[in-house]
């Protein structure tokens, strides 16, 4: 089998995972993924759709990711991880559906609107 790669997306994380069968080693950006993500629930976020198929110890991820923050940059390896199961066995497909682990999630911040301090907030009103 050869290597699969599948891209990830969350908030302006990019995360690119190559997968293929292995041992269970998980590596982002060149590093382990517990030294990666040091915070436990970012781990159990990026083994999330492994542990869900029981496959976590058959196939090793490299991971290289960029831009947004911890929770963002974890999400989009789950994705990533997630389309990678389905492109090698696309029975799993249903099963991942139904934990929610298939659906980019669309929301993102919203821009800063001119005249406005910020996105949504305005500056005080006076009337006189």
């Amino acid at each position: 089998m050869e290597v699969i790669n599948t891209l990830g997306r969350r908030k302006s994380a990019v995360a690119r995972v190559y997968l293929k069968p292995g041992k269970g080693n998980i590596t982002i950006n060149k590093r382990d993924v517990n030294e990666y993500f040091s915070v436990p629930i970012h781990r159990y976020v990026v083994t999330q759709p492994l542990h869900t198929l029981g496959v976590a110890d058959k196939y090793d991820i490299k991971v290289n990711i960029n831009g947004g923050g911890t929770k963002g940059q974890a999400e989009a390896v789950r994705l990533g991880i997630a389309r990678a199961l389905v492109e090698l066995d696309a029975e799993v497909k249903p099963q991942l559906k139904a934990e929610g682990f298939m659906t980019r999630d669309p929301r993102a911040v919203e821009r800063k609107k001119p005249g406005q301090p910020k996105a949504r907030k305005r500056f005080q009103f006076s009337k006189r």
